[in-house]
């Protein structure tokens, strides 16, 4: 079994600055770049995690765009209409309550994929993105190795798609079984294949690893890996995380226990059952959880 150790808790980054006062002008002749500069001025304030890039992706999504660097320099420079004044109004609100950026503009990039992201379901992280990464990486050389044409993969909590979508996306012989104990996650899943065209080599299961050990190996054939970014944060470390993560996201999807390993476990009994001769696990885990695991197996 291989392990990538990734944390997930990002750096809290909560800047302040000396400005004393920040109007947010609802008047008819504000441009573009002025609304970017005055939102990011009024996220400091309310003491907003990386305010000007939050400005940034909310001001450009209103304007049509995924980056400011997409936006046409004139367009940054013209005026408003009234309608995008009040998206944005609509739009930094939002973020002020300190619902995460993602979640804002409803959609995100996942390596080369975009996908669209919907509350209480897990963001995926640059973490993740490693995960993949090395998933990839590794079943390429596998492939050369052994000639295998087509592949079989058991995702267990798949969230917005992000991981099996970013698979089949890169590999045209792989067929995915994708399972999650949330039916929005599923359903956002679903959305994502659709919208990407990746539907077909895609089954897509509303099921709980830990209480549906017996559905999952009645529906799923044997796979030639399986992977899996669980819940692993310790349950006191929960605590920790910041405002954006504990108010918007599902904490079912974080929270792994006394010692991190409450669904982790499952996940290893389950492979054992449906992974084949030369099978692999790929999961996300704590620093703290591969001597653990390794005892575990």
């Amino acid at each position: 079994i291989m392990f990538k150790t990734i944390w997930i808790l990002n750096r809290l980054m909560h800047r302040h600055s000396g400005v004393r006062n920040c109007e947010i002008c609802m008047a008819c002749s504000i441009t573009a770049e002025q609304a970017i500069r005055l939102w990011a001025q009024h996220f400091t304030l309310h003491g907003i995690s990386e305010p000007v890039l939050s400005s940034q992706y909310i001001i450009s999504n209103v304007l049509g765009e995924k980056t400011l660097e997409c936006v046409q320099r004139k367009r940054l420079r013209d005026t408003l209409t009234d309608r995008e004044r009040e998206r944005v109004w609509e739009l930094c609100s939002k973020r002020i309550a300190r619902m995460p950026v993602q979640y804002v503009i409803e959609e995100w990039d996942f390596r080369d994929l975009t996908l669209k992201m919907k509350p209480p379901v897990f963001i995926p992280r640059p973490e993740t993105e490693e995960l993949v990464s090395l998933v990839l990486e590794d079943l390429r050389s596998i492939q050369e190795e052994s000639h295998m044409t087509d592949l079989q993969c058991l995702e267990v909590g798949c969230g917005s798609g992000a991981i099996s979508l970013s698979l089949l996306h890169s590999i045209p012989q792989l067929r995915v079984f994708a399972l999650d104990q949330s039916q929005t996650a599923v359903c956002l899943t679903t959305e994502n294949a659709n919208r990407l065209g990746l539907q077909d080599r895609l089954d897509v299961h509303h099921l709980d690893v830990i209480k549906d050990a017996d559905a999952i190996l009645s529906k799923c054939d044997p796979v030639d890996f399986l992977v899996s970014n669980p819940p692993y944060l310790l349950s006191q470390d929960m605590e920790t995380l910041q405002t954006e993560i504990l108010r918007f996201e599902d904490p079912s999807v974080l929270d792994g226990g006394l010692d991190g390993l409450s669904v982790i476990r499952p996940i290893l009994a389950l492979s054992s059952k449906l992974l084949t001769q030369r099978g692999r696990v790929y999961l996300e885990v704590a620093p703290c959880h591969p001597p653990v695991i390794q005892q575990l197996i």
